[in-house]
């Protein structure tokens, strides 16, 4: 196992402080957009909600393999010029993508600006590259679950100024990313120090930086290639939230735009309490192998409130309990940081970032069509069509097949740590 200390024998707050706010206005420059997308593609469809959910799906599968494609090169370039050109290069391009979203006349147009945000969103692997050079191994997790919170931030008030502004113009939410994005470039060309050092640097390696090179870091260690797998369950259960959410409120409950984007907020004050106030105290408590796997757990179990509540009001009591899912991904996380050395850290987060675009690649589209299969009309399982049950209607089955997920996870996570305790 290996398990280097960063320069300093104390995290470096102030480094830490700033690269919180890179994400914190990454996240709100994302969350804005959340409650409008699937709205904009599905009124460019005639309101064709089915056929809205299928392309959602593609667009977020293009997004993914951008991704898959791109966070190798970035993450290996942090390990080469430094984690805060990367950092920049992405806020930018946001910026730019956002503006292309806004001034789109037609769905193509939604497409290509999916691609640009695949190819320029890598603030947030390099994020946790950069807090694995400034925070201890023993910390790391605690540090991740910040991560989480400025997340859970992003989610109170990005989804809900969205809401707000989609309610006036559903093109307004895209330029209120875009000038989020452009300042948080503006912030970090001014403000974000650099967290690599030149010493610690390692020469740039297209053997490392495709996205199957990097991942070849992951069967180094054992351990290492079980964590990897518990976070593809996790990364490709996560896709059903933005694949299908919006789409499944609104036919579920005929929630809009502003009731979604409250929902989300409540989503977000969940997520920032449970990462930010009690990761710590629990991970301290039972260790980041059992905070993983409760983690989990407690996933699963929200994932299955949201697949079967008939009625919006019990979809929410599922809010709670999904929010100590956070709990997983930062011990998870933190359990992998452990097992490299500093100068594949970024390299690490890359590969991490790959696993994600793989998920991207295979969630989108398998939630979306596990969806519209579900609720069309002309579906054998429809209760129009159905000479079973009527309950065969199933438009929850999404979340309920990313529950089956968390669970089998969870299995893998304590099985694979067993040796190796922690």
């Amino acid at each position: 196992m290996i398990d280097h200390t960063p320069a300093s024998t104390a995290p470096r707050q102030a480094a830490v402080l700033f690269i919180l706010v890179t994400v914190l206005l990454d996240m709100l420059s994302f969350g804005i957009i959340i409650p409008v997308l699937p709205k904009l593609v599905e009124e460019f469809l005639s309101g064709d909600t089915a056929q809205a959910a299928v392309l959602y799906g593609l667009m977020g599968t293009a997004w993914a393999f951008m991704q898959f494609f791109c966070s190798p090169i970035q993450g290996a370039l942090s390990d080469r010029f430094g984690r805060r050109p990367v950092v920049l290069l992405s806020n930018f391009g946001l910026g730019l993508d956002y503006i292309v979203m806004a001034l789109a006349p037609n769905v193509v147009w939604l497409v290509v600006g999916r691609v640009i945000s695949g190819m320029a969103s890598s603030s947030f692997s390099t994020a946790g590259a950069y807090i694995a050079d400034v925070t201890p191994p023993d910390q790391r997790a605690a540090a991740f679950g910040k991560i989480g919170m400025v997340f859970g931030l992003g989610f109170i008030f990005g989804p809900a100024l969205g809401g707000w502004l989609g309610a006036i113009d559903p093109r307004l939410p895209f330029w209120g990313a875009a000038a989020l994005s452009l300042t948080n470039a503006c912030y970090g060309f001014f403000v974000l120090p650099e967290s690599l050092p030149t010493s610690k640097r390692t020469s740039f390696a297209w053997a490392r930086a495709n996205p199957v090179g990097s991942l070849v870091l992951l069967r180094s260690h054992r351990e290492l290639s079980g964590l990897a797998t518990v976070a593809f369950f996790g990364y490709l259960a996560h896709a059903v939230l933005p694949s299908v959410s919006v789409l499944y409120m609104g036919y579920r409950y005929g929630w809009g735009p502003a009731a979604v984007g409250l929902m989300m907020a409540g989503v977000g004050t969940a997520a920032m309490i449970v990462q930010g106030g009690l990761i710590r105290p629990i991970t301290s408590r039972f260790g980041e192998r059992r905070t993983v796997v409760i983690g989990l757990l407690c996933g699963a179990i929200g994932f299955s409130v949201y697949g079967i509540a008939p009625e919006g009001w019990i979809f929410c009591l599922g809010i709670p309990v999904m929010a100590f899912w956070g709990l997983a991904g930062p011990a998870n996380q933190s359990l992998m940081t452990r097992r490299v050395s500093s100068s594949e850290q970024g390299q690490l987060q890359g590969a991490i970032a790959s696993i994600n675009g793989v998920t991207g690649l295979i969630g989108p589209t398998l939630f979306t069509q596990t969806f519209a299969f579900f609720i069309r009309s002309n579906s054998p399982l429809s209760p129009q069509h159905s000479t079973l049950s009527t309950s065969l209607d199933l438009p929850g089955a999404p979340f309920i097949l990313a529950s089956l997920m968390l669970l089998s996870a969870a299995v893998i996570a304590w099985k694979t740590t067993k040796a190796g305790g922690s």
